[in-house]
């Protein structure tokens, strides 16, 4: 309301391409749908090349830019730092900020390892301040609202959960050596990019992982190198060529804690699929289903329903009894994927004024680390691995 004063939260950003411009969004329209005691403000942004830096703070309405993050972190004007770089610099940056007593919010996967996760959960933890990973998948009202329905017993038992992510934008193969198929910069391929985001959406519908059995393949074993990238895209700087040294496709089954079964498939590879991010989950009573191209829409099937009758019904997401639907449009009035993230920026800045790390925080980012790098060890050892196992070996226990 005009007149009431907010507490604000000053953000510093550390990148500003594809996720950085999501963030930055979610940012400056947060206060429009939603009414909170936090006000963001975008104090400054950062990135190595100044022209380019300086050119995205003036688009995405940032007050100020840097070109070093670590002059970034020092600022006195800065409370949380938002980490959208390049998988391998996650762990530093965000160590640093915690050290200097800055929240923290951090893109997916947390880190490039289970140990490096850990640390920079002990070094959150350690310093007292607010941290969340960027699963904004988790924030699609039709995704809350089936955690709704599993909560509440709808579908009784669970049973099953079958989720893909699948995408093509690397089939061709002169498609250039981008960072992310560069396992020193980003970890690991499809598994660590997009993997990630069904094991976070398995956890937070179904429940812990116990054990899993993976395997994981590279189609393309060299592409030419990359001359300049943005986003997804990239142009070829010559014809010399470099290796692939991440996957390009993972497969997987798991079993929980709770006694569910699950199947998991990443891939780069699936020819059609532009954004195929999907998931099942079958109960003693019921199912459900949900496809992020038509996120607005959840579909549902209840075992009791009359005969004749039965079948998966489509229900709309939109209306007030929804989750966040209310902050939008009237009923059927459909949101975007751009909303998921104003989603959960708001829960960010209520948990930093309440003092408390919404999930998915860090201790989610390394369960589900620890998820990823069982399902690598799988792969190369081609057995069941515990996730038990993948902890302990790391030196590293909940």
């Amino acid at each position: 309301m005009v007149g009431i004063s907010k507490k604000q939260v000053r953000i510093g950003m550390v990148g500003y391409k594809f996720m950085g411009k999501a963030h930055s969004h979610a940012y400056r329209d947060v206060a429009f749908y939603f009414d909170n005691n936090v006000e963001p403000v975008m104090q400054a942004i950062c990135g190595r090349n100044e022209a380019g830096v300086k050119e995205a703070a003036a688009k995405m309405g940032w007050q100020s830019y840097e070109t070093d993050w670590r002059k970034l972190i020092e600022r006195e004007d800065i409370d949380l730092i938002d980490i959208v770089t390049t998988n391998n610099s996650h762990a530093e940056i965000a160590i640093a900020a915690a050290e200097a007593g800055k929240h923290v919010y951090c893109e997916k996967p947390l880190s490039m390892t289970l140990e490096q996760s850990a640390r920079m959960l002990e070094a959150v933890e350690k310093n007292g301040v607010i941290h969340m990973i960027n699963h904004n998948y988790r924030f699609a009202p039709a995704v809350q609202f089936a955690k709704r329905l599993i909560q509440s017993g709808r579908l009784g038992k669970i049973y099953h959960i079958r989720a893909t992510y699948l995408q093509d934008w690397i089939m061709d193969p002169s498609f250039p050596l981008v960072w992310r198929l560069n396992k020193e910069v980003s970890g690991s391929g499809a598994h660590g990019d997009l993997a990630a985001h069904i094991v976070d959406l398995a956890r937070f519908l179904v429940g812990e992982f116990k054990e899993v059995n993976g395997m994981m393949e590279t189609f393309i074993k060299e592409r030419p190198i990359v001359e300049q990238s943005s986003g997804l895209s990239g142009t070829a700087s010559s014809e010399q060529m470099g290796e692939v040294n991440v996957d390009d496709a993972s497969i997987f089954m798991a079993r929980f804690e709770n006694g569910a079964i699950g199947t998991f498939e990443a891939t780069r590879f699936a020819g059609g699929n532009r954004n195929g991010n999907r998931f099942e989950i079958n109960g003693e009573k019921g199912s459900i289903r949900w496809d992020v191209e038509h996120m607005n829409n959840l579909q549902v099937y209840f075992h009791d329903d009359e005969p004749g009758l039965q079948g998966y019904r489509t229900i709309s997401c939109t209306e007030e009894m929804h989750p966040y639907a209310s902050a939008y449009w009237p009923a059927a009035h459909i949101i975007g994927y751009e909303h998921t993230f104003i989603n959960l920026a708001v829960e960010l800045l209520n948990g930093i004024d309440k003092g408390y790390s919404p999930s998915p925080n860090f201790m989610d980012g390394v369960k589900n680390q620890a998820v990823l790098e069982a399902v690598e060890q799988s792969a190369s050892s081609r057995q069941w691995v515990s996730i038990s196992q993948v902890q302990q070996s790391s030196e590293y226990s909940m």
